[in-house]
Order: C-alpha cells, then structure tokens, then sequence
C-alpha cells in the first residue's frame, strides 16, 4: 500500500473530463468511493469522496467546484498542484504561440494556437503515431524526428531503434509534455537524445549518412512551411543512409485543399535525390527511399 502511494507522489494527478465522469456519477448515486485513472487513462486508482470534496491517494483535495470545472472542458486537461486544478496551457513569448493538452478517449494531443497536431477525428493520437511508425517498419538503427511535439513518435520508435534523436523548436512546448502522463518516457528513455532549435538548422548540423530512419511530422505549412522547402529536403536526404527511408507527414492525401501540397512536396522530394516515393494515405502521409 505503501509503494503505491510513495508511486503516486512521484508524478502529477492529471484529469480532463474523461476522468471526473465516474466521479461525478458515483457521487450522484451517493457512494464514497471510486476506481478512476489519475494520468489520463494510463491507470486507475481509489479516489475517497467528501461531502465537500474529493480526496487524492496523495492527500491532495479537490472542491467539488473543481471537479465540475473540469467536467465541463470539453478541450483541456487539468494537473493537481497545492489542492487547487490547474488547466495545462502555456504562452510562447517567442513564437507568439498559445500551447495546451487536450484530452481524447485515448492519449490527448497538443494544441497550438486552438490546432491539434494529432488526428483526432475516427482515431487517436496514439493509433495516429502508430501508423506514422508503420509506414516505415521495421525501425532500426539511429531515427531522427524532426519534431518532437509531446514525443509520442520519439517514443514509439526508441522501442526497438538504436537511438532517437528528437528535435524541438519551442521549449513551451516541452512544458507541455512534461505534464501528460502518456509523454514521460520522452524525459526517462535514455536512448532518446532532444535537441531544442529550429529543424532547418539543427538538421544542418547533423552528420551524413547517419540516420536510417527519419520520422518527418512538422506543423501545417502555414506555421513551418520552410520544413516543406527543397532546401529541406535535402537536408534530410544528406543525413539519411543508403537504402534508408524518410516518412513525411502531409494530412489528408485525398482531401482535394491538399493535393497541391502533396504534389509540390513530391516534386520537391524528388528534386532533393529521393526515390521510391509512395504514398501512404493510411498514415496521412508520404514514405521515400534513398
């Protein structure tokens, strides 16, 4: 009993309104108790209900008022600090950015500026990471993610890679991560090395032919369109060994908005020395061989 809650004191209580749905029902049908997930679905653990308030296995409470907060956002997810809930959101001064976690059924992703970086709609951003792995399977060797959002593709890959190195541009970003429960191994996993910069430039300072394996998911072409660029590319062709291979996230291949997109980041793939180039509409994305 005792491991468990030395366990518990270790990492932050986490909730959205996924997690308080049982509390609030099992206090409507007056129970004491009830079994729910502290970190966003990773666990469950018993939470004592009060006339007043819930208590935590950490001696933590949270007022009833809180709890209906956070029952009632749809679109944020809350960490427990000093008794009070606060939502997981942060101000980049640098990029000018609003950055948050929003809860799914599964793991929750990011927002930047209200825009979710994960699929979202039919699937989860969980499921999403693993069709981005799979489109370039098996993952061996040493893996560049050029964008390490809240690590989910850093993560999945240092399963069975050599090692990952993750790129980051924003450090408001990793405050993020380092409050969802589903990114921890991005910060314990020591075969993943994070670099804090702009892709474009840290690419650069990468050595040839040392990757076989490069995961590229940027944001929207709107907030990074020079990760789009030929330059790029080529960057990414310079680092990437011979026979390796590069998956691209795009978004929707079928979406008619799109098919511009994909076509110039082709011809520019191309352009860059790439071969084999396919199309993985599955992963919302384009794999291509060196």
């Amino acid at each position: 009993m005792m491991a468990g809650l030395n366990e518990q004191t270790r990492k932050p209580i986490v909730l959205s309104h996924v997690q308080v749905k049982p509390i609030i029902q099992v206090r409507q049908a007056g129970k004491s108790t009830v079994t729910c997930s502290l970190d966003l679905g990773l666990t469950t653990d018993s939470v004592r209900l009060e006339s007043g308030q819930v208590v935590f296995p950490d001696g933590q409470r949270l007022s009833w008022n809180n709890i209906e907060e956070i029952g009632e956002s749809e679109v944020a997810c809350f960490v427990v600090e000093n008794n009070a809930a606060k939502k997981i959101q942060f101000f980049s001064e640098n990029l000018n950015r609003h950055y948050g976690l929003m809860p799914t059924g599964q793991a929750p992703t990011m927002l930047i500026s209200g825009l979710p970086m994960h699929r979202i709609k039919g699937i989860d951003p969980h499921e999403d990471t693993l069709r981005k792995i799979h489109a370039i399977s098996p993952i061996v060797g040493r893996v560049l993610d050029t964008a390490t959002g809240l690590g989910y593709t850093a993560i999945e890959a240092a399963k069975t890679a050599e090692e990952v190195v993750t790129i980051e541009l924003d450090p408001t970003a990793l405050k993020v991560a380092r409050l969802n429960p589903w990114s921890q191994a991005l910060f314990d996993n020591r075969k993943i090395r994070q670099l804090v910069g702009d892709s474009f430039e840290e690419v650069q300072s990468l050595e040839d032919g040392t990757f076989s394996r490069i995961i590229h998911d940027p944001p929207t072409f709107s907030l990074a369109g020079d990760l789009y660029s030929e330059a790029f590319y080529r960057q990414l062709f310079r680092v990437l060994k011979r026979n390796g291979r590069l998956f691209h996230y795009i978004g929707d291949l079928d979406r008619s908005s799109g098919s511009r997109l994909v076509k110039g980041a082709m011809r520019r793939l191309q352009e860059a020395g790439f071969t084999r180039i396919i199309r993985k509409p599955d992963a919302f994305g384009l794999v291509a061989h060196k």
